[in-house]
């Protein structure tokens, strides 16, 4: 921490880490903090040019703007009086104490001197008209996110005895905000010693203002370097993931994954929830057998025979574990951990758990763990029942168990992973998040997109739902298709249940067209590994997280607030889910989308719409909007060659909308490496250009090419275009045995690239003259919207007539089925389609 930053009285220190970032403390023994904390850990920023003086008396009363009315104002004008420094300020003052006055380019703090209070403490921000925070306020911000979703449905807790009681999840504080502030605290937050445990801590107030106004992306990259990067996931883990709390043995899991396999359903993480180990069979004189660490060998004969053979098949396993009750002395491990903390065995007294004791936390992995990880387990799912008191006070039971087994999982010379609940600020470091178990309800469906984007505003980017639901509820297979289709777009996949022989969630439990879009969105989310692997690349090297809240690029536009379930997936994808039942004559349901300025192009079905507007779109239930940008480059696995292995693959799928350049930056390395350094990675560069002339290139890829195979086939799908007849080229001759295809449906050109060696650069020229991208098929997307309407055939005939018209065109259309009686869902599903462009001119 450079000491020039730093204005320090005997009581209060104030450093100034950027432009728009202060740490506040107050410590009645003068004592400040210097070392990392829980959330804090590294504050060695370049110090920012910073102004002080001194003054007679503090600032006077401001308006302050309303949070939704705040606005931008000239970067570097001070909201505050001006106060000028004078002799009799620094020596009298308010009652004897001057006022401290600290400028920086973006903010203005005033403060007393004394204690810290709303009057003697206040800082305006530059950038936001009227904006001026006071000690002890509450930002207006947009929220963070919550350690559980447990016993939730949709946003309200009901677990409690009188429905009246039911409480509504209250976010946590995160780092944006309308009003240009917000504030962590972390004043109880643990400091770190050198070796990485925790001590206890002096009392005092500690504090970070952030006063980035709407330079929200800035922020978030300050928050990451102070609070630590997001770490890098195994590539595996962005696979599909199976788990269900249900009493499997291991022939009945194997023959799940055979027939998951049968199915051609990819999965990369097998997840094994509590009944891997002794539950009914403990004996109750040791309690409930919630807590266990011992295989029921019943179920799992041979532990080291099943987990080789789910290796066998590209699968990762994770085994579930609740720790709060201890070693006991029916576990098979017991004797060897209780001789190690100095415990008779013979005597049988439990091994309490106690996470704050660094000795017993030693033991707890090398005995425990480590051994069931030597058979074959590859990382644990840290589940609840902890509590959330220690020995130590003050200490996290669940913040302690994540870091430590984070920091643990490496042992076995592999990337780092747990699984875990949040446990507040800071947690991003120890991904992958459980948000805990939720009813089956559309209520808890439609809060997950929102909770999922809004926990970026607090650097937490890597939630796992249990995709489906977990409990209660009702059957509804619509209701699953529309969770599976969220899951895929989600930072990670994971199907999940409770017991009980009606809760399954393989997909041929379910009706024919829920069974077939489980089946057609989990090759989906296989096949976009290389995508979703860049963007962790992206998320832990650039302090970028996958999921975008739509504020995050048009922080002016009040439309990208009004769309809390609408989402930016990486840098090329924009997904909006949708979260409600569809209407029954239209059969097809809606969700409201703000589209940015530019061209945007359905992933699915290929219809492009005009951008900066709102516009309701409304789907069946084969798909959800998902849409791709001008110039979108989305690297695929082609799942041709079906495998469920996550490894860099010998086939690649890539879709592409070339309305506009675009340029996209293929990042692999081997998936699972414990340490990430730039030297382990391949680069793959792929770039579209749009303008006279019109290319796509595969450039040679560059780098540790050993982590790739010798040869790569390259499917090419350019969506929204007409049909062409592209030259292939490479080094400069003409590509031989290149196959295109033409899907007119959708104005999907197809161009199929044999194999090549990926030092080898390949460029795709399209011919010049006639336009490349092609208009909508209104009457094709219209017909399909009314042959699937379940209403009269005589309505549907009443509005072919007016389709077929023209006159007016689309827009002249739209007028005219307003003026016809129909169902509201059928009218908002064509009035979608005639309105996905803008007549020109506007």
């Amino acid at each position: 921490m450079d000491q020039k930053g730093i204005v320090k009285g005997e009581n209060y220190r104030i450093t100034v880490l950027t432009p728009s970032l202060l740490r506040l403390e107050y410590s009645s023994e003068g004592y400040f903090e210097d070392r990392a904390t829980q959330a804090v850990v590294n504050r060695d920023f370049e110090t920012p040019r910073f102004e002080t003086a001194w003054a007679l008396e503090g600032p006077k009363p401001t308006e302050r703007g309303e949070p939704k009315g705040a606005k931008p104002a000239e970067r570097g004008e001070s909201k505050g009086p001006q106060l000028v420094e004078t002799q009799a300020g620094k020596e009298a003052g308010d009652g004897g104490t001057p006022w401290l006055i600290l400028e920086t380019d973006e903010l203005v703090l005033y403060y007393n001197q004394k204690e810290f209070t709303a009057d003697g403490l206040m800082i305006d921000v530059k950038s936001v008209e009227g904006s001026r925070w006071r000690y002890g306020q509450e930002p207006g911000d947009l929220k963070g996110t919550y350690r559980t979703l447990d016993g939730m449905d949709g946003e309200r807790y009901i677990y409690v005895k009188d429905p009246a009681d039911c409480g509504k999840i209250e976010l946590g504080t995160g780092l944006l905000s309308r009003e240009g502030f917000s504030v962590i605290d972390d004043g109880a937050s643990m400091p770190m010693t050198e070796d990485g445990w925790v001590e206890q801590r002096r009392a005092c107030i500690d504090l970070y203002f952030w006063g980035y106004g709407h330079r929200y992306l800035e922020c978030l990259k300050d928050f990451y370097h102070l609070c630590g990067r997001t770490p890098l996931l195994p590539r595996y883990a962005l696979g599909n993931w199976w788990s269900r709390y249900h009493r499997y043995s291991a022939d009945e899991y194997k023959e799940l994954m055979l027939r998951f396999e049968a199915e051609r359903l990819p999965f990369s993480v097998a997840v094994l929830d509590m009944d891997w180990h002794l539950v009914d069979e403990v004996d109750p004189k040791y309690g409930s057998g919630w807590t266990g660490y011992t295989w029921n060998r019943e179920l799992f004969p041979d532990p080291e025979e099943f987990l080789a053979w789910l290796h066998d098949r590209n699968l990762k396993v994770s085994l579930n574990v609740h720790p709060a009750d201890g070693v006991r002395a029916y576990e098979e491990l017991y004797p060897e951990m209780a001789k190690a903390l100095k415990i008779d065995p013979a005597g049988g007294q439990t091994v309490e758990f106690d996470p704050s004791d660094r000795n017993f936390m030693k033991v707890y992995f090398e005995v425990l763990c480590h051994s069931l990880e030597r058979q074959g387990v590859d990382f644990w799912w840290l589940d609840w029942q902890q509590g959330t008191k220690c020995r130590l006070p003050g200490l996290d039971p669940l913040w302690i168990l994540n870091h430590a087994h984070y920091l643990d999982s490496s042992w076995k010379g592999t990337r780092r992973i747990t699984f875990s609940r949040y446990a507040e600020v800071g947690s991003h470091r120890y991904p992958v998040g459980f948000s805990g178990d939720t009813v089956i309800s559309w209520e808890s469906l439609a809060y997950q997109p929102y909770f999922t984007s809004t926990a970026s505003n607090i650097g937490y980017g890597w939630w796992s739902h249990d995709i489906g639901g977990h409990m209660r509820g009702v059957r509804d297979d619509e209701l699953v298709a529309r969770w599976v289709q969220f899951g895929v777009f989600s930072p990670i996949m994971r199907l999940h249940s409770t017991k009980g022989p009606f809760y399954g969630r393989e997909p041929w439990k379910h009706d024919a067209a829920t069974r077939e879009v489980m089946g057609r969105y989990l090759r989906l989310r296989h096949s976009l590994i290389p995508y979703l692997y860049t963007m962790n690349y992206r998320a832990s090297a650039e302090d970028q997280p996958l999921i975008w809240p739509m504020y995050y690029k048009e922080p002016e536009r009040e439309e990208a607030y009004q769309v809390p379930n609408e989402y930016y997936f990486g840098t090329e994808l924009l997904a909006a889910p949708i979260t409600r039942p569809m209407e029954k004559e239209a059969r097809a349901a809606w969700t409201d989308v703000w589209l940015p300025e530019g061209k945007w192009m359905d992933f699915f079905d290929g219809r492009i719409y005009d951008g900066g507007r709102m516009l309701r779109m409304w789907r069946g239930i084969e798909n959800i909007p998902v849409l791709m940008k001008a110039g979108a480059i989305v690297p695929m696995t082609d799942m041709k060659r079906y495998s469920n292995s996550a490894e860099n693959p010998a086939a690649m799928e890539v879709r592409i909308f070339p309305a506009a350049d675009g340029r996209f930056l293929l990042r692999e390395d081997d998936g699972d490496s414990p340490e990430d350094r730039p030297e382990n990675w391949a680069v793959t560069e792929l770039a579209l250009k749009a303008g006279d002339i019109r290319t796509f290139t595969i450039a040679p890829a560059r780098g540790n090419l050993s982590v790739l195979p010798e040869k790569r086939s390259w499917k090419l799908v350019l969506g929204g275009v007409r049909n062409a007849a592209p030259e292939v080229l490479s080094e400069g001759r003409m590509m031989e045995d290149v196959v295109c295809s033409y899907q007119r449906e959708s104005h999907t050109l197809t161009v199929e690239l044999k194999e090549f060696p990926v030092t080898r650069g390949v460029t795709v020229v399209f011919p010049q003259g006639e336009p490349l991208i092609a208009e909508n098929d209104v009457d094709a997307f219209c017909g399909r919207i009314l042959n699937r309407a379940q209403t009269e055939y005589a309505l549907k005939n009443q509005i072919w007539s007016v389709l077929e018209e023209k006159n007016g065109g689309p827009e002249g259309a739209a007028d005219k089925l307003n003026g016809i009686d129909m169902p509201e869902g059928l009218r908002g599903s064509l009035l979608e389609v005639l309105r996905m462009t803008l007549p020109k001119g506007e």
